[in-house]
């Protein structure tokens, strides 16, 4: 089958946030599993040119309509380890991706409505007729709508698409300008509540909202975050277009890519180590103090890995510092805040336990040390507020880093309570689970997890192994989203 991947990100070239991992962890198993697949992306400037073999100028001079004249690109093309990847480069003074960040400019939405405007110009003019257009997030959503309502009498109504959602909270909401732009034009057909309309202001189009109405098939990135979303307050107001839409939408679970996240061959870390040799786990975990200058004594360590913003729980990632060193277990934070208020209370925090021997602040990202975490650490907390799949509890299960999550989205479609899962057996069971938002419903799993490392450290190291038994990879998620490409295709 003959798949185009249009996305805002791809990893490691363009990674903002999990959606990269995602894209090219899936396009790397689409070709494993014997597809051809193709990527188009933006040209940032700020991205990883490093990361990209044999870049070279594959077509000169693309016109693509917008406001009724044109603007000209040019589009190159390379190798991401292994990838195909078209790159899409304007050449205008509105220098859409040329401002050293991937997001946060005020006229975002018009940045990716261009984009996702030459992209289907590009596929146009060089004769491409990929089978599956798979497009991402909110970045991408009016591809669909361009695609039906104009592409399709030019040469591609044969084209099938799936739309991934992977964060419903960022929807891109613009104006009629966006129509005016892109040529759709006609303002009462398109803010229709059927169409493009956003569902709670009358005078706003919702990128999202197209993707889900025009597309051939949508899914989230785990079942239980479909159901959410579907139910529940983290559809951020597209509930009721997800319900008239139903038939066609579902959940996905995202994969790991186990090339780069897998303790037997993972380069990052000093000793490997496997489900049947846990040794070198141990040994990974004396690295991990002497790195970090924790005392090396007997104690368990907890983790956390990731932002530092209100969807992770950070109210709770703050608690669970404390309430470690309080019961005799270490710390270890690795993560960045995407607001001044967060990032202040946690320098705070660093300076004020700076000479503490058994808690490490990293406030940043560091990939190597994030390796090593996930290998010298015991146990990993995830209280997310919302998660719609998570890596973090994938990577952990995969290293036999118990994790503790709180029981949303994805988090609960992967990990299975020790004490109290209904559904699994006892030796299918790979972590703890709590489900309020509170102090006291995290106190009650890390006392769980924190007791039984230390009053029964056999069956803790039982956990660790029945977690690692776990196949997060990409193969499954792949046949199924296969399965999706050829229901859509027929």
């Amino acid at each position: 089958m003959y798949i185009v991947q249009i996305a805002s990100e791809c990893a490691p070239v363009i990674k903002a946030g999990g959606l990269g991992d995602v894209v090219y962890g899936l396009s790397r198993e689409l070709e494993m599993q014997g597809n051809c697949v193709e990527l188009i992306l933006p040209m940032y400037d700020c991205m990883r040119y490093d990361q990209i073999w044999g870049l070279h100028e594959a077509y000169r001079g693309l016109m693509v309509p917008w406001y009724g004249g044109v603007i000209y690109c040019d589009v190159f093309c390379g190798w991401v380890h292994g990838r195909l990847c078209f790159f899409i480069q304007p050449k205008s003074g509105d220098n859409f991706f040329h401002r050293g960040y991937y997001y946060g400019g005020t006229d975002d939405n018009m940045r990716f409505a261009f984009f996702s405007k030459a992209a289907l110009e590009f596929l146009l003019v060089s004769n491409k007729r990929p089978e599956i257009i798979h497009c991402h997030d909110w970045q991408t959503g009016l591809i669909p709508v361009m695609l039906y309502e104009m592409y399709q009498y030019h040469g591609m109504g044969h084209q099938r698409v799936c739309y991934t959602i992977h964060n419903f909270k960022h929807q891109g909401i613009a104006g009629a300008d966006i129509l005016w732009a892109t040529g759709l034009n006609r303002e009462p057909y398109y803010f229709h509540y059927d169409r493009l309309r956003d569902n709670f202001n009358p005078f706003a189009l919702n990128f999202m909202k197209g993707g889900i109405v025009y597309s051939n098939h949508v899914n989230t990135v785990s079942p239980h975050h479909a159901w959410e979303a579907r139910y529940e307050d983290v559809g951020y107001g597209l509930g009721h277009t997800l319900e008239i839409h139903q038939g066609k939408f579902g959940g996905i679970l995202n994969g790991v890519d186990y090339n780069i996240w897998n303790p037997q061959v993972d380069h990052h870390i000093p000793f490997h180590y496997s489900l049947d040799n846990m040794a070198g786990k141990a040994k990974n975990k004396i690295a991990l103090r002497e790195r970090l200058l924790l005392q090396n004594v007997d104690k368990p360590i907890i983790a956390y890995i990731g932002r530092l913003d209100q969807q992770k729980g950070v109210h709770l990632v703050h608690h669970a510092m404390y309430y470690a060193l309080n019961r005799g277990a270490q710390f270890v934070l690795l993560g960045s805040a995407t607001e001044a208020g967060i990032n202040d209370w946690f320098w705070h925090e660093k300076q004020h336990l700076n000479n503490h021997p058994d808690v490490h602040l990293e406030l940043g990202f560091n990939e190597e040390l994030a390796h090593l975490i996930y290998a010298g650490a015991d146990m990993m907390v995830v209280p997310s507020n919302y998660e719609p799949c998570g890596l973090t509890q994938l990577i952990s299960l995969k290293y036999g880093t118990v994790p503790i999550v709180r029981g949303v989205g994805g988090l609960l479609s992967t990990v299975f309570d020790k004490d109290h899962d209904q559904n699994h057996a006892p030796e299918k069971r790979n972590g703890f689970v709590f489900y309020q938002t509170d102090n006291y419903a995290l106190e009650s799993a890390m006392e769980r997890a924190i007791g039984l490392y230390k009053e029964y450290p056999k069956e803790f190291e039982q956990l660790a192994q029945q977690a690692m038994e776990y196949d997060y990879s990409w193969n499954n998620p792949g046949s199924t989203y296969l399965s999706v490409y050829e229901h859509i295709r027929a």
